[in-house]
């Protein structure tokens, strides 16, 4: 037997103000897409922003169900939907924040293992990564250069 280390690239910005232009405008499109969050049972809102190649933005947030595995998480809605409009666009950027009612959210909160699934059917479909933004309420905001760096043995469509 051998072990094997995986380790994970990641950029840490401290502020809003330190990303690029084009991200800050996608990180305030999700804070806005949060707001929209259809979230009565969990009480934790996510927005989710996500940039095509032609500059286009599409949002999602969180939108919950009383049968809790019919609601859908709001990177797959934005990713879903850009798919559903802009089936022939490569997506190059996504940012995702939350808001809990309960408490601020301080710390940078990743997609879920199944938005990191989806998000990777996306990069293989497209053939490029996503580079992905996320973040709490407030404090450090989180980037990956792809999904992989948060999925490193994701399923794909090679083993089937």
């Amino acid at each position: 037997m051998k072990k094997q280390k995986i380790e994970i690239a990641l950029e840490v910005f401290e502020s809003v103000s330190e990303l690029p232009k084009s991200i800050q405008e996608l990180m305030n499109k999700a804070q806005q897409a949060c707001k929209n969050a259809y979230a009565p049972y969990s009480r934790f809102r996510v927005g989710a922003a996500l940039r095509l190649a032609s500059g286009t933005i599409v949002l999602g947030n969180n939108q919950e169900n009383a049968a809790f595995p019919s609601g859908l998480c709001a990177e797959r809605v934005a990713v879903f939907s850009a798919g559903a409009n802009f089936p022939n666009e490569t997506i190059t950027a996504l940012a995702i924040t939350v808001q809990a009612e309960s408490h601020e959210v301080t710390e940078a909160i990743a997609p879920c293992g199944a938005c990191r699934q989806s998000l990777a059917e996306y990069e293989q479909k497209q053939k490029s990564p996503i580079a992905i933004y996320f973040r709490g309420e407030s404090g450090d905001i989180i980037k990956v250069a792809s999904i992989m760096d948060l999925l490193p043995l994701g399923f794909d469509a090679k083993y089937l």
